[in-house]
């Protein structure tokens, strides 16, 4: 009996991490949604639509480095609750922790590369707790989140060459 509960626990524990593994995405998946190629070959006219789509979305734009395509911005969203804030205080008193706010960093590289320029635009979420230490970093993996941006981006482009 005892065999069988051992190799029941196995099976179980080793179903569980495999499906875990599966959510996981590979660099090479993240890249391809991060990544978009623009049919023009005006750098000039993509980095403003880049600057433009970070600036639509409530990014403050922190740098542009034009000779090297860079952009990086970052957005800052308050996430304190106040019933947490309420609830971790009466429960741990002075050592009550809770998030506090969430910072969005984001950077893009634009190049040009045959007949087309390239956008690669990542974003990372930073959650700060009310201690000002950093509660977690992660990278967003959402391809929905990316698309919305990239379609700002193609948006501002098609005004832009249209001299809307």
């Amino acid at each position: 009996m005892k065999k069988f509960t051992s190799i029941s626990l196995a099976l179980l524990l080793t179903a569980c991490a495999t499906s875990d593994r599966s959510h996981l995405k590979t660099q090479l998946q993240v890249r391809e949604f991060q990544t978009r190629n623009f049919s023009t070959t005006n750098t000039n006219d993509v980095l403003t639509a880049v600057v433009d789509a970070f600036q639509d979305q409530g990014f403050m734009v922190k740098n542009v480095v034009p000779q090297v395509g860079l952009v990086s911005a970052t957005r800052e969203v308050d996430l304190e609750d106040r019933d947490q804030v309420f609830f971790q205080t009466f429960f741990f008193g002075q050592n009550a922790q809770w998030s506090k706010n969430s910072a969005i960093e984001a950077t893009a590289s634009v190049k040009t590369q045959g007949g087309k320029t390239k956008v690669r635009v990542t974003f990372q979420e930073k959650v700060i707790n009310n201690r000002g230490g950093t509660d977690t970093v992660n990278t967003i993996e959402d391809p929905k989140f990316y698309q919305n941006f990239f379609d700002k981006i193609g948006k501002s482009i098609f005004i832009e060459e249209q001299k809307i």
